[in-house]
């Protein structure tokens, strides 16, 4: 099932984004985030392996309930399910924060460049606001139709206020009049297609912007050189058996779920910055 209308459908197809798609209430969107930011105060100097924003910023969903919870929200999952079919995997979960008055920005990119996956049309990514995501706040810009491209070149900048693992930036020149600003109130999502063009600016607001990336595979989607990957069955049948489930953590980063962490994050290090001229704050070691 599905609560995406045919033509909401047509238009993600067509535009290679959708928003906004309302799919909790504003009071549950504040509590989730108090949720977050009581775990920010807990663990910001409690002692894990990792600094705290790599955690919360790759695979969040292995060591802490809370992102786990929200990827696999029904009607989040209702949604994606309109685009990807019944049949749903939760990959990842980020949680992709700006701070008020910060100079943070996402370069404009495509998702797909870094994630062995080759040109798919089996990965969508959920953007949930759990706080007003607003041009003033840096919400996201998207490039109506771009999906309909292959994986253009991309270079990596290392800038540190690049939010990306590399500073990935599209070596195309993007007007500021083919952009589409994804403003969204706490509560709403957006979706976007894996190839889609996106990326956001600062956030010159008084308020944190508060954003979690959840990204969701079609079971038969698999890395394009054989590699194994990890990702949970969300809603429907996995007949495929292209990932490797992770346990499901039960408490906020138990010594079992960082072993495991570890593990995933090693492994798709050797993807993700395969080329990479120089390690970056989120992976350890470029791979040539």
């Amino acid at each position: 099932m599905t609560t995406l209308t045919a033509q909401q459908q047509q238009n993600y197809w067509d535009d290679g984004y959708l928003f906004p798609l309302p799919v909790m209430s504003a009071d549950e969107a504040a509590t989730l985030r108090s949720r977050l930011e009581a775990l920010e105060a807990k663990w910001l100097d409690n002692g894990l392996p990792l600094p705290l924003n790599t955690y919360k910023r790759i695979n969040a969903q292995v060591v802490m309930p809370l992102a786990q919870e929200i990827g696999t929200h029904q009607a989040i999952l209702d949604a994606v399910a309109g685009v990807l079919g019944p049949n749903v995997m939760l990959y990842s979960v980020e949680f992709l924060i700006k701070e008020p008055r910060t100079k943070a920005v996402v370069t404009m990119h495509q998702d797909l460049t870094y994630w062995g996956m080759g040109e798919i049309d089996g990965l969508t990514t959920a953007w949930l606001a759990l706080s007003p995501a607003t041009r003033d706040s840096g919400c996201m810009d998207v490039v109506r139709g771009s999906h309909k491209n292959a994986i253009l070149p991309h270079e990596d900048t290392f800038d540190k206020d690049n939010l990306l693992s590399r500073g990935q930036e599209i070596k195309v020149e993007v007007a500021e009049d083919d952009k589409t600003a994804l403003t969204l109130k706490p509560g709403e999502i957006s979706l976007h297609h894996g190839l889609t063009i996106h990326g956001s600016g600062p956030n010159v607001s008084d308020d944190r912007r508060i954003g979690v990336v959840l990204r969701y595979v079609r079971p038969e989607i698999k890395k394009s050189g054989g590699e194994r990957d990890y990702a949970h069955l969300a809603c429907g049948e996995d007949s495929h058996n292209n990932w490797e489930p992770y346990p499901i953590p039960e408490a906020d980063f138990t010594p079992e779920a960082l072993a495991v962490y570890d593990g995933i994050r090693n492994l798709q290090t050797s993807v993700m910055m395969k080329g990479a001229r120089q390690a970056s704050s989120f992976y350890d070691k470029p791979t040539s």
